[in-house]
C-alpha cells in the first residue's frame, strides 16, 4: 500500500528522533514516502499532489494546523470514493482531532493503533465541515473565540507556546480589554427561518469533545458529531455573569448545552449564514482565517475517510 507522511518539524510536540521512529514503523509495512511541510499552506499542495499520485493512504504528524491543511488539499476538488484515506498521528500542543477520534495522546502509541487499524480494515467515513471554501474537522468559530486564537498565533510567532495557560490568559485578557462586549455585531441566517440577530460571538460544531486545555475536555456542543450536521453555540450578551455560566458548562463533561435568553444553540445544521456589521475574525479548527463580514457554513456528510 503506497502511503505519504507528511510532518511538520515545527509542530510543538514533533522532534527528529521521533519522526524517524514512527517513520520506520509505518515504512514497515507500507510503501512509505515522506514529506516535510516547510511553510504555511505546503501541506495542501503536499496533500493534492498525493491525490494526482494514486497515493492510497496520507498519513499527518503535527497538529491540528497540519490536519486541516491536509484535509483542504484531499479536498481541493471536493470529496469522492478513490480518495486517499488520512490517518493521523499527533505532533501538537492540542491535539483535538486526533483525540475526538479516540487516538492514544502518544505519537508512539497512536501509531501503532493506526497499524493495527490498517492490518484490520478499520476505515471511518466522517462528515465535515465548509466555512466557503474552507473544510474544517472540529470546529470554526466567528467573533470572540477567533480573535483569541489570533492572539494565541501572534504570541506563538513571537517565541512563546500555545500551551492551555496560555489560551486561558489570553482570552481572560482579550474579554475585558480586547474585545468589544457593548456592540453585537453578528447575525445567523437559515434557510427558512427568522434570522438570529444582536448575537456577540458563534462557535460552530462539527464534532465533542474538543481538548484545548489540557485532559480537561471543552464542550461547547454535547450532541456535535462526525454522523450529522452541524451545532451553534452564540452568545447574545458579554458580561461577566453570562460569559462565566456559559464557560462552566463548557468545561463541565455533563454540563450540556449552554442555556437562557442570552445563549443561542442549534443543533444539527445542514447550511446556514453568519454575517456581521464590521470585519471580524473567523477561524477554523484553531486556525486563525483572518476578518470577514460573512461566513457560509455547510456540513457535508461522508466527506472523508480516516484510518482509526
Amino acid at each position: 500500500m503506497r502511503a505519504l507522511l507528511i510532518v511538520n518539524p515545527k509542530a510543538t510536540a514533533t522532534t527528529e528522533r521521533g519522526r524517524d521512529i514512527l517513520a520506520r514503523a509505518l515504512g514497515s509495512e507500507l510503501k512509505l514516502d515522506v514529506a516535510m511541510t516547510q511553510r504555511r499552506g505546503h501541506a495542501v499542495e503536499l496533500a493534492r499532489q498525493a491525490v494526482h499520485d494514486d497515493i492510497e493512504v496520507v498519513v499527518t504528524l503535527g497538529g491540528d494546523g497540519t490536519v486541516n491543511e491536509v484535509v483542504n488539499g484531499l479536498l481541493a476538488d471536493g470529496p469522492r470514493q478513490d480518495l486517499p484515506a488520512l490517518a493521523v498521528v499527533p505532533g501538537g500542543s492540542a491535539n483535538v482531532f486526533t483525540r475526538t477520534l479516540g487516538l492514544p495522546r502518544d505519537p508512539v502509541e497512536a501509531t501503532s493503533e493506526v497499524l493495527a487499524a490498517l492490518r484490520e480494515g478499520r476505515r471511518r467515513s466522517l462528515g465535515l465541515g465548509l466555512a466557503d471554501d474552507r473544510w474544517f474537522t472540529f470546529c470554526a468559530g466567528v467573533g470572540f473565540d477567533a480573535e483569541v486564537v489570533h492572539e494565541v498565533e501572534t504570541h506563538r510567532r513571537e517565541g512563546g507556546r500555545a500551551t492551555p495557560a496560555a489560551y486561558v490568559r489570553t482570552a481572560i485578557r482579550h474579554f475585558y480589554l480586547g474585545t468589544d462586549r457593548r456592540r453585537p455585531a453578528l447575525r445567523l441566517v437559515r434557510p427558512g427561518q427568522p434570522a438570529e440577530d444582536g448575537l456577540f460571538l458563534a462557535i460552530v460544531s462539527n464534532s465533542s469533545p474538543w481538548t484545548y486545555l489540557g485532559s480537561r475536555p471543552v464542550v461547547p456542543s454535547p450532541s456535535a458529531s462526525f454522523d450529522c450536521g452541524l451545532d451553534v453555540v452564540a452568545l447574545r450578551r458579554m458580561g461577566t455573569p453570562i460569559a462565566l455560566r456559559s464557560v462552566r458548562r463548557i468545561l463541565h463533561a455533563r454540563g450540556g448545552v449552554p442555556r437562557g435568553r442570552a445563549v443561542l444553540s442549534l443543533h444539527d445544521l445542514d447550511d446556514f449564514t453568519v454575517s456581521a456589521v464590521r470585519p471580524v475574525a473567523v477561524q477554523v479548527d484553531g486556525d486563525y482565517l483572518g476578518t470577514g463580514q460573512e461566513v457560509r457554513f455547510r456540513a457535508v456528510p461522508d466527506a472523508l475517510c480516516v484510518i482509526a
